[in-house]
C-alpha cells in the first residue's frame, strides 16, 4: 500500500464553540444529524477531521461537508463514513484505506488523516 495523501488540522475548542453559538446554522451546515448532538470538544475534533480529510484529498472544490461523517466504532475508535462527493474524490485517487486519529486536550482539538491506495 502506498500513501496517497496526509492531512492534519487543529481547532481551538472555545473559539469553535463560540462560532457555533454565534451562527446556529453552522452546526447544520457542517455536521450530520448524528454528529450535531455531540459536545463542543467532539464537534471541534470532527470539524478538524473533515478539514484534514479535505487536505488529504487535495482540497478540491465541491466537497460536501455531510459526505464525510465521523462515527465511533464500539471500541470508541473514530472512523469516517464517506459518500457522494468525498467518496467520488477518494475513488478518483485510488484510496483503499482511510485512517483517522482524533484528540482534544488543553483547549485544542486535533485530527490526522492518512489515505492509502
Amino acid at each position: 500500500m502506498a500513501v496517497i495523501g496526509v492531512g492534519i488540522d487543529v481547532a481551538d475548542i472555545d473559539r469553535f464553540a463560540e462560532s457555533l453559538a454565534r451562527t446556529p446554522g453552522l452546526r447544520v451546515k457542517l455536521f450530520t444529524d448524528a454528529e450535531r448532538e455531540r459536545p463542543p470538544a467532539s464537534l471541534a475534533a470532527r470539524f478538524a477531521a473533515k478539514e484534514a480529510l479535505a487536505k488529504a484529498l487535495g482540497a478540491p472544490a465541491g466537497l460536501a461537508w455531510h459526505d464525510a461523517e465521523v462515527v465511533s466504532e464500539e471500541s470508541g475508535r473514530p472512523r469516517f463514513e464517506i459518500r457522494g462527493t468525498v467518496a467520488a474524490r477518494a475513488a478518483e485517487l485510488g484510496v483503499a484505506h482511510l485512517h483517522l486519529s482524533l484528540s482534544h486536550d488543553a483547549g485544542i482539538a486535533t485530527a490526522m488523516v492518512v489515505l492509502e491506495g
